[in-house]
């Protein structure tokens, strides 16, 4: 049986988003593993700052669609209580779940470290071209 993944570095990489929402800190980052070993980690985005859905772009590809011939092992995907019974967007969530258990956390981060504007946290480094 394989020990729990280590989220250390991909805490750190998705808390320097500067869309993230952390009210409580680190701890507003949900994470854990299942029992076949597979992981996921889940945030919030605060939908109301200028970056935040180019955030949700920039992880939908890299995590999603990378490559067509060989995808990362990881989905990244939006989940939300039932909308009729809490509002708006601001019960949206944002999770990365890996489909692979030998894909660890650290992996991911060397994927989006690779491929996300950097140093992840300069705001101006997000910006287009045509911005």
């Amino acid at each position: 049986m394989s020990s729990a993944p280590d989220f250390e570095r991909l805490l750190a990489f998705i808390e320097k988003l500067p869309a993230i929402d952390l009210p409580a800190g680190r701890e507003s980052i949900g994470h854990g593993s299942f029992e076949n070993g597979n992981w996921w980690l889940k945030f919030t985005l605060d939908t109301t700052h200028g970056l935040a859905w180019r955030h949700v772009q920039e992880l939908g590809y890299v995590l999603n669609y990378v490559s067509l011939e060989e995808r990362l092992p990881t989905v990244f995907m939006p989940v939300s209580p039932p909308p009729y019974m809490n509002g708006g967007v601001e019960f949206l969530s944002w999770v990365i779940e890996s489909t692979d258990a030998s894909f660890t956390p650290d992996k991911c981060v060397e994927w989006l470290e690779a491929r996300l504007p950097r140093p992840v946290d300069d705001e101006q480094k997000w910006k287009l071209e045509d911005e």
